[in-house]
Order: structure tokens, then sequence, then C-alpha cells
């Protein structure tokens, strides 16, 4: 099995996919037909791709009548920026707090 992080950055690797997402946070909520309008792909890529999203989690997906809607789901998008993202940045943000400090103590001392 592979790990979700793993599904998530592999979903992410592709540009294809990730204009999907970009195209569904502008306008939740569509159906594969509409998201085949536009982007140069076939019908079959853009479900391949789709399955694939929908398989990290990061697309999720609704019936209305006889349409499957797609939604886009940002929760393991954050939940990446918060585990890898966000401790990259603490120490860089300590660093500028640190030296922000130095800085006035000098001035002030």
């Amino acid at each position: 099995m592979i790990a979700s992080d793993d599904l998530v950055f592999k979903a992410l690797a592709d540009a294809s996919r990730r204009d999907l997402l970009d195209r569904l946070r502008k306008k939740n909520g569509q159906t594969l037909g509409e998201l085949c309008v536009g982007p140069d792909m076939t019908r079959q890529a853009v479900s391949k791709h789709l399955g694939v999203l929908e398989a990290a989690n990061l697309v999720v997906t609704a019936k209305r009548g006889r349409e499957k809607l797609h939604f886009l789901n940002p929760v393991p998008i954050n939940a990446i920026a918060t585990r890898w993202i966000g401790k990259f940045e603490q120490g860089r943000l300590q660093a500028l707090h640190n030296l922000k400090q130095a800085l006035e103590e000098k001035e002030n001392g």
C-alpha cells in the first residue's frame, strides 16, 4: 500500500493534474464533460488523471442525478504544507526573529 503523502506527491507531480485542480479551484463541482473542455487531452486522459487525483483524495465526487460532479479537496495539500513546508519555514522564521532581537539589542545596548 502506498502512503497517502506519496499518492498526493505523485498526483501533484503531473502538470495536467495540477491544471485540473486549478480549474476545480476556480469552479468547483464540474462534470467530466466540463473538465474535458479546454485542455488538449482526450476524455479518457482526463478521466485517468481524475482517477489519480481521487486516489490521492485531492478530488472527491458526488452524484447529481446521472452526473458525477468533481470537487477539489484541499485537505491533503494543507496537510503536506503543514507537515513539510511549515517545518522548513519555522527554522527560517526563528532565525529572522533571532536576528531582529540581536539587532534591537545592539541598537539599545
